[in-house]
């Protein structure tokens, strides 16, 4: 009888193990993934592990010491090259053997063996014949109580949490840390089940920010690899390779349905990374942005695969902008906001560019919104929600401010839109398009993954929007959708002529300029009011811009000479911004007349100034007529615009002297009030006495000849008598008249106050000549800020360093009509204006004077010495560009 023939000797790499006397041996690959047999130890049985439920079958839990066997192989063997030898084979297929760690079977290590002499898999006694070392190997493990001869079974079970009730909970308490794992399966490529550590909690965990291609399932929920798609099987393959049965730690980031997504931490290195790099994968928007450290190193691995087309890439082609080097990057001043994401830039040459936010979306009507009414006219700014608060968000941030563009991509012109130029927007350090999705008054738009035609920082503006979703900001609170009713005045002249009395009435009036349709006529949202209407520069004569044809028939009228100039002049002063205006009359179609102010400057006086307008006849009965005459003598000597061709006769005139040096006179006072926009009124100490005494007289007459309540009717501009809180009479100037409340201000002590008509009287006239008592002054060669949160510091610093105290005021300038001062303490000498610059709450407001170089020189230094501390102001860097601190989302 022939000897049996010795089993072959096979090699391979240990994929995985399935318990302690199971294990998965697969080839080398070659060409795709390599081929598999699952080897069973011969003449051993291990304690069996836990199962979760399926379909078919229920749940079932750990044999005694199953878990500690399954584990004492893996880790002798996982991902390791063994020898095995296959003595059995079932008619179902199953092979029995032996495995082995070393170069040959003769002096290689018995896996088999190993695992009975340490105790954790049982000998089959009945299927061995004569002696077999096996059963003296587990006679003495038995002898030394090893593996599950120890006993305590109850101790060697585990506790498997197979589902998880709570998954955000779940997350909350992870808490962002490394949490220790064992893969236990490979779905796909981008996608494990793991046991986490020490609990036991079996979970699916998607790996954040990449997808890999998958097998379709067939009906009995099984891989179909005739419905695969492309390099699915190598996706899975190389993961598998790399981390099935590994130890890993996992960081769970966040949840979708019923998996888990997070980072794997794995020794080697970002397994992501890898996949991404070898073109295994592609990033996804939806989860990128929560990837632990960021996102940068997932796009950056894409790139490179992409750029060698390798496997998912083999046919990509990159897009390439359509637009030169020198104009991909450019500065320039924002101009006009257009609705909640395009912007008009003045750019450096002086030419104008419309550029759109990169992947932001305003917001808009819902899909869902009903058909509008016949007949109602829709206005998108103020009917759709939140579309208004973001125009404004921007608008207060943006106009006026220098911006840096940087072009992202060209979307060419379709749909009867035009091509737009989609551009990264910052000012200063904050990207302008993050921050509008921060606040929630824009969206993200997605893309298909191989669309390359997105915003450079697209995952910022992801994890921005996550926030903001999280936190119910903006377009995402649902509950408190804001609604604007605005009443559009200047299409009824019925609603005008009932509405100008109030506006006559109310004297300055603030509003905001929401378009330009010649250099002398603007349309304007009246906020307190939510109105809009037309409002018309009094007390000059304007030229034309070209404009469309009345009547709605199409074509354009032509423009006057120096209309488009002054068209231009208009819009860059006031188009978008906060202005005040005076109301003086109307005309016949419902147009308001009056002064419009911006920064303090009245924009006819600016327009005379320019020689783009000329001075009215009406403007004669105006207070403002001295400053339009001066103007247009100034316009006129220049021979600006409408002057260029202006011959005046010769006369004599005597030509002043200019002051060439600063005049140092300071001189001792009381400051009395510093009011919110940083005025202040002061009494020269000098004039304490004949102030005390006029006061003196003035209780002594109204005690002698108490006034008659009532007998007295205020009005706008009166020079009259109010009782103060205290029960004395004061010298008061009326500045508003509503209904019966009269807001007046005591002209010897600054102060302001809203009193009731009857505790005010008629002055007698022998109070009337002493002019006032208390001056109006402003600091020179400085400004607040903008921001009303630095605006309460500075005035609560000045207030301390010149209230109830004497200090000394010199005189610097005067500025239409109003005194500009350097205020020094008393006691120390120090300049008040110099020590708020130097604790940066506010800014230099240079002139070109040569009398105050030095003077700006000092105020300069302090402060850059601010900026250099980040103070107040400078907290966030350079404010010149953008004085809005808070401008963007909180990092």
């Amino acid at each position: 009888m022939a000897a049996p023939q010795p089993p072959q000797v096979c090699r391979g790499i240990v994929k995985q193990v399935l318990s302690g006397d199971a294990v998965i041996v697969r080839g080398q690959p070659k060409g795709g993934p390599p081929p598999e047999r699952q080897i069973n130890f011969s003449n051993v049985v291990a304690p069996r592990t836990a199962r979760r439920a399926t379909a078919n079958a229920p749940e079932t839990v750990d044999e005694p010491y199953g878990w500690e066997s399954r584990e004492h192989l893996r880790k002798k063997v996982i991902g390791k090259e063994v020898l095995f030898t296959v003595e059995t084979k079932t008619p179902t297929g199953r092979e029995y053997g032996a495995i082995y760690l070393g170069k040959d079977v003769a002096t290689g290590e018995n896996v088999t063996e190993t695992m009975v002499a340490d105790g954790l898999v049982s000998v089959r006694r009945e299927s061995i014949r004569g002696e077999s070392r096996l059963v003296d190997l587990e006679e003495a493990a038995r002898t030394q109580s090893k593996g599950k001869w120890a006993g305590s079974d109850a101790k060697h079970v585990r506790n498997v949490k197979w589902t998880c009730e709570n998954m955000r909970s779940f997350v909350d308490k992870a808490r962002g840390k490394p949490i220790d794992a064992i893969v236990e399966h490979v779905r796909d490529g981008s996608t494990i089940r793991c046991f986490l550590l020490p609990d036991f909690h079996y979970i699916t965990l998607m790996i954040s920010g990449i997808r890999c291609p998958m097998n379709k399932l067939d009906s009995e929920g099984k891989p179909d690899k005739s419905n695969s798609e492309p390099f699915a099987d190598e996706a899975r393959f190389y993961t598998e390779s790399r981390l099935l049965q590994r130890d890993i730690q996992v960081i769970l980031e966040t949840f979708n349905n019923n998996n888990f997504v997070g980072s794997i931490i794995h020794p080697n290195g970002n397994i992501a990374e890898a996949l991404l790099r070898e073109g295994f994968a592609r990033c996804v928007d939806w989860s990128i942005a929560t990837v632990t450290g960021g996102p940068e190193k997932l796009r950056s691995s894409e790139k490179q695969a992409k750029e060698k087309q390798l496997r998912l890439w083999t046919d990509y082609k990159p897009t390439s902008l359509s637009i030169a080097d020198k104009d991909k990057e450019f500065t320039g001043k924002v101009v006009e906001v257009v609705n909640g994401d395009a912007l008009v830039v003045k750019r450096q040459d002086g030419t104008n560019k419309k550029i759109f936010l990169s992947s932001v979306r305003p917001p808009r009507l819902p899909d869902s919104e009903t058909p509008r009414p016949p007949g109602k006219n829709f206005r998108p700014l103020y009917d759709i929600p939140w579309l208004f608060e973001a125009r404004e968000f921007l608008r207060k941030k943006l106009i006026g401010q220098k911006v840096q563009a940087t072009v992202d991509y060209i979307q060419p012109a379709q749909n009867n839109f035009p091509e737009k130029t989609c551009c990264t927007v910052r000012i200063g350090d904050v990207n302008v398009g993050e921050a509008m999705v921060s606040k929630g008054y824009a969206t993200v738009i997605r893309y298909r993954q191989d669309d390359d035609q997105r915003a450079s920082c697209y995952d910022d503006l992801l994890s921005a929007e996550a926030k903001a979703i999280k936190s119910l900001k903006g377009i995402h609170n649902k509950k408190e959708t804001p609604i604007h009713r605005v009443a559009d005045i200047s299409s009824d002249v019925g609603k005008a002529k009932g509405f100008l009395p109030f506006l006559q009435r109310a004297g300055r009036t603030e509003g905001v300029v929401e378009f330009v349709a010649s250099g002398s006529r603007v349309r304007l949202f009246i906020p307190r009011e939510t109105c809009l209407i037309t409002f018309l520069l009094g007390g000059i004569s304007c030229p034309r811009a070209t404009r469309p044809a009345p009547g709605g028939v199409g074509g354009t009228l032509p423009g006057e000479p120096y209309g488009e100039e002054a068209l231009a002049l208009t819009k860059s002063l006031v188009l978008q911004r906060e202005v005040e205006i005076e109301v003086d009359s109307m005309d016949k179609g419902g147009n308001f007349i009056g002064w419009l102010h911006v920064d303090n400057k009245n924009l006819s006086v600016l327009l005379v100034e320019e020689g783009l307008s000329t001075v009215h006849f009406t403007a004669e009965s105006s207070k403002f007529y001295h400053l339009l005459t001066t103007a247009q003598e100034s316009a006129k000597e220049k021979k600006l615009n409408v002057w260029a061709n202006f011959v005046e006769e010769e006369k004599d005139e005597k030509v002043e002297d200019t002051v060439s040096e600063r005049k140092v006179d300071y001189k001792p006072m009381l400051i009395t009030v510093v009011s919110r926009e940083g005025t202040l009124f002061g009494q020269y100490c000098s004039d304490g006495p004949a102030l005390e005494q006029m006061m003196e007289n003035l209780r002594s007459e109204f005690a002698n000849k108490p006034p008659l309540g009532g007998a007295y009717n205020p009005k706008r501009g009166d020079l009259c008598a109010a009782q103060f809180v205290d029960g004395l009479w004061y010298r008061a100037k009326v500045e508003k008249v509503t209904g019966s409340n009269v807001s007046v201000r005591y002209i010897d002590y600054g102060n302001k106050e809203v009193t009731q008509a009857v505790k005010c009287a008629s002055l007698p006239a022998s109070f009337s000549s002493p002019g006032a008592y208390a001056h109006e002054l402003h600091l020179a060669l400085v400004k607040l800020s903008k921001d009303d949160d630095y605006i309460e510091d500075a005035l609560t610093l000045l207030m301390s360093e010149t209230m109830e105290q004497e200090v000394l005021v010199n005189r610097e300038y005067r500025n239409q009509g109003q005194d500009f001062v350097n205020i020094q303490r008393a006691d120390t000498k120090a300049d008040v204006a110099r020590t708020l610059l130097v604790n940066g709450l506010l800014l230099l407001d240079e002139r070109k004077d040569k009398r105050f170089q030095s003077l700006v020189s000092d105020y300069r230094s302090a402060q850059e010495e601010a900026k250099r501390k980040h103070l107040n102001i400078w907290q966030y860097g350079d404010v010149t560009d953008d004085d809005a601190h808070e401008f963007g989302m909180e990092r």
